[in-house]
């Protein structure tokens, strides 16, 4: 049911996005949860570099994947929260493992937030470890992040060796 995104489906990730953010509020996080999407440039290049895909037609959730240092970044994974809780996040991300493994790529990286139960602590449930010693790459990731403001709550990267 994993598909690579079309420039059709682009639309609907951005209200996908938006319905992940909701349940943010119940954790106190209101802003997350009115964090605009990305942008349609922004998916648009995902799409057209083939490092975004989608499950379901039409799509329920989605994943975005850079290359960072050796590693195949999960920029983003969201799945709307009516279709939460059935293994939907877990296929996407391990459909980006075989990604990365079938380019060479040493594993998986993603930031995070450290206290969100459908954050860090399931991503740790995937096999990601968090990681201090950051990377150039992921130290720019989080550089940007705190630039952002979203480290009014505290965050990590994670890794997944291949």
């Amino acid at each position: 049911m994993i598909r690579e995104a079309s420039l059709t489906d682009l639309p609907v990730l951005r209200d996908i996005e938006r319905a992940a953010g909701t349940p943010f509020r119940d954790v106190g996080m209101a802003a997350i949860a009115e964090d605009e999407p990305p942008t349609i440039d922004e998916l648009t290049a995902y799409q057209r570099a083939g490092r975004a895909w989608v499950w379901g037609d039409p799509p329920v959730a989605y994943v975005l994947a850079d290359e960072v240092d050796g590693y195949a970044h999960i920029e983003q994974v969201s799945v709307h929260p009516g279709h939460s809780r059935r293994g939907i996040g877990r296929a996407l991300v391990d459909h980006v493992g075989a990604w990365a493994a079938a380019r060479g790529l040493a594993g998986l990286t993603l930031t995070t937030f450290a206290d969100v139960p459908w954050n860090a602590p399931y991503y740790a449930r995937l096999g990601f470890v968090v990681v201090t010693d950051l990377t150039p790459g992921l130290r720019a990731i989080r550089d940007h992040e705190v630039a952002r403001g979203l480290d009014s709550w505290p965050r990590v990267a994670m890794r997944r060796d291949g």
